[in-house]
């Protein structure tokens, strides 16, 4: 598959700034430097169309990037990150919240955890509120390439035994193992919300 032709549409600190193109959003979600700016670089194939910073908390918007007129992936504020003043923390979780409960072109959300690590106690309460929800949702275990291939098929089992409702795919974004088949689950989610809905 060819890499997402995508461009940045803008990035959004309040509810009333979301754009108004009525077309399907898929949402990036993780904690802070799980790799979601490095996934959709990945996913775009440029380096630094989305933001990579060494330091967890950059990403304090929610940024919209438009692929090919046809759907809007969406990266959400890294959450987990302790030196992020408390009253922004509040104002993301906010507005994510806000954003992920009544978002109608809200197709579907890409939940990364580090594959390392398995998910923390931030993630565990990210996928029990996607179960609730019912929104369809794909878990991306990312950095799988700093484990060896035993422990990371070990991880990987642990992860989908705690949560087989989600489809679950190793990524790495140095061998872009992964890529593939999370693509493919994107373009499934967007064309079955269906492009130009409610326009």
């Amino acid at each position: 598959m060819t890499p997402f032709a995508a461009e940045f549409v803008r990035g959004v600190v309040a509810f009333d700034q979301l754009p108004e193109a009525r077309l399907p959003e898929i949402a990036v979600s993780g904690r802070s430097n799980v790799g979601k700016s490095s996934l959709l670089n990945v996913l775009f194939g440029r380096k630094q169309l989305a933001r990579v910073s060494q330091r967890p908390g950059k990403t304090r918007e929610i940024n919209f990037f438009r692929v090919a007129d046809r759907f809007h992936l969406v990266d959400l504020p890294g959450y987990g990150y302790a030196k992020v003043p408390l009253e922004m923390r509040r104002r993301w979780m906010k507005l994510m919240e806000r954003y992920l409960e009544s978002r109608e072109q809200l197709a579907g959300i890409v939940q990364l955890v580090d594959l390392r690590h398995g998910p923390s106690k931030q993630d565990v309460e990210m996928l029990e509120w996607l179960q609730a929800s019912g929104r369809p949702a794909l878990l991306v275990a990312t950095k799988s390439d700093k484990l060896k291939r035993g422990a990371s098929a070990k991880m990987l089992a642990e992860i989908r035994r705690g949560w087989p409702q989600f489809p679950v795919v190793p990524f790495s974004a140095v061998t872009r193992d992964g890529r593939r088949e999370v693509e493919r689950w994107i373009e499934e989610r967007a064309g079955e919300w269906g492009p130009g809905a409610g326009q």
